[in-house]
């Protein structure tokens, strides 16, 4: 199965069984007819779209729905490698906060606190860029305080939501643009035992080596500097592994 054709008239089933636990005011037949219909013969996103729409047709305004949805999140994941097989029936419910959260301002730190309980029972990347882009200094106050979070999922997400040019998501440089905040951050980071940890903080490094080189080598040398650990040795080299490429591209030119 494609994943895609999970979200069917039976996902709505689902989602309609466990909304209707905690709001009793739900039609569900409807709620169920119109995800249905909405999502029949679309591709991935599109059905995203289509049933954040129906949740707006059926569901309370935003900070009310916010509020009923936490409340459907369930225990946390056991590891970060089963966030999208687990989590998988959570991607509409980021995908509305993604929609909604920063045209909320007065809700911010209520969409914050969503955010934080949604990354431990699937992702919370993409539904965290609006709310930098729109309130940047704000928002890299709360990701230093989650780069360090007891939770795993919590300091993933305080790295990963600010990359430049995350998979499957607008490119996004709000983050860097508050370098110091957002060194700070990848420093808080960059000695943690978590592979997934180090894979993003690479990834951030990768990302940030492509759209402006000193500052990542700024990074660089400064965590070269203060001392560097196992972990930090292998965010560096995999976090240049674009650089490293593209030098290597000219010779392969000459070598045909």
């Amino acid at each position: 199965m494609k994943i895609k054709d999970y979200y069917s008239r039976d996902y709505a089933g689902m989602l309609a069984d466990r909304i209707s636990e905690k709001y009793t005011a739900l039609d569900k037949k409807g709620f169920i007819e119109d995800i249905a219909g909405s999502v029949e013969g679309k591709e991935y996103t599109q059905r995203m779209q289509a049933i954040v729409e129906v949740f707006d047709r059926y569901l309370p305004e935003y900070p009310e729905t916010i509020r009923l949805f936490r409340e459907l999140l369930g225990p946390e994941l056991s590891s970060l490698g089963n966030m999208y097989s687990d989590g998988m029936w959570l991607a509409p419910i980021g995908r509305y906060v993604e929609e909604h959260c920063a045209d909320h301002p007065e809700h911010y730190d209520a969409s914050a606190a969503f955010i934080k309980e949604l990354t431990k029972r699937y992702t919370g990347e993409f539904a965290m860029r609006p709310l930098i882009r729109a309130y940047p200094q704000k928002s890299m106050t709360v990701l230093k305080k989650w780069s360090q979070d007891k939770s795993v999922f919590v300091r993933r997400l305080s790295s990963e939501c600010m990359r430049i040019s995350l998979p499957w998501a607008k490119k996004m440089t709000s983050a860097v643009e508050q370098f110091d905040a957002y060194t700070e951050i990848l420093g808080n980071l960059r000695h943690d035992e978590d592979k997934y940890i180090r894979l993003t903080v690479a990834n951030n490094l990768n990302d940030l080596y492509k759209y402006d080189s000193e500052k990542a080598r700024f990074i660089v040398d400064a965590w070269m500097t203060d001392g560097t650990s196992e972990a930090t040795l292998w965010i560096i080299h995999h976090g240049s592994r674009s650089l490293r490429k593209k030098k290597k591209a000219p010779e392969k030119n000459h070598n045909p």
